[in-house]
């Protein structure tokens, strides 16, 4: 696969390039304990995240080609990225429901065709995978409650896993990389060597988003940074007062395209 642009290739493209340079930048301005936040990752950072996260899906949940890792994260989100980006590193197949917001009946939905569930609902069922249980606050250290049991409690454990990952297998070119339940058409799927869409955007583009589904979204951010980009999100934040500023503050030169 070493030819197809594929997500571990691109990551790689990026630490070539530039190691410090900011990739992606995440707000949030939904109501409620993280309002507010800014976290930026650069390549190095966000390789470290996709590394720890990659480790711990292949060492610990026995993931790899051939798994389905579901996301039940919120649709824009850093943390809902790296983890798109560690399952595509262990070879494993994207889950997402359409509006990717998290929510208790997406979850059993998921679950349902998972391996592994990662979800940010302390009380999801997994059924017969494993569940990683995701705090969203940047700085947390543990879960607000105790994750169900056998269940892996992200923000406690994921820093124990080490900083650089070597897949053990890696998926073929024509195996399922993404697959969204839920949208019209109501199960739509990407294989790994159509994952990344081809765009006509400028070298170096700075990407804003600030609204679509999570498959969507994973898609555009991967077009960005194949074109040695980088990404805004906005998680909340199409309408907020501060958008037009924010936008000219960040450097924005492209917000919220449709894909071909």
């Amino acid at each position: 696969m070493s030819d197809v642009q594929t997500p571990d290739v691109i990551l790689a493209g990026m630490l070539a390039a530039d190691a410090a340079r900011p990739r992606l930048t995440f707000y949030d301005d939904v109501e409620g304990p993280t309002k507010g936040e800014r976290i930026e990752l650069s390549g190095k950072v966000l390789a470290n995240w996709v590394a720890k996260a990659g480790n711990a899906l292949q060492d610990e949940l026995d993931a790899g080609p051939g798994s389905v890792v579901a996301l039940d994260l919120p649709t824009l989100h850093w943390r809902t990225v790296y983890w798109a980006m560690a399952a595509w590193s262990v070879g494993a197949t994207v889950e997402v429901a359409a509006d990717g917001e998290g929510s208790g009946d997406a979850a059993t939905e998921l679950a349902q065709h998972a391996d592994v569930l990662v979800s940010t609902d302390l009380e999801a069922d997994p059924g017969t995978g494993e569940l990683v249980v995701v705090t969203l606050a940047a700085l947390a250290r543990s879960a607000p409650s105790p994750v169900p049991a056998g269940g892996m409690d992200e923000a406690r454990e994921l820093a124990t896993h080490g900083d650089r990952f070597t897949a053990f297998a890696t998926a073929g070119a024509d195996e399922v990389a993404l697959r969204r339940r839920g949208a019209q058409p109501a199960y739509h799927s990407w294989r790994y060597d159509e994952l990344v869409p081809a765009v006509d955007w400028p070298s170096g583009v700075r990407l804003h988003l600030a609204g679509g589904d999570v498959a969507a979204v994973l898609r555009q951010v991967l077009a960005a940074w194949a074109r040695d980009g980088s990404v805004v999100l906005s998680r909340g934040g199409a309408g907020a007062p501060d958008l037009a500023s924010r936008l000219e503050s960040e450097g924005v030169t492209l917000d919220s395209p449709d894909l071909p």
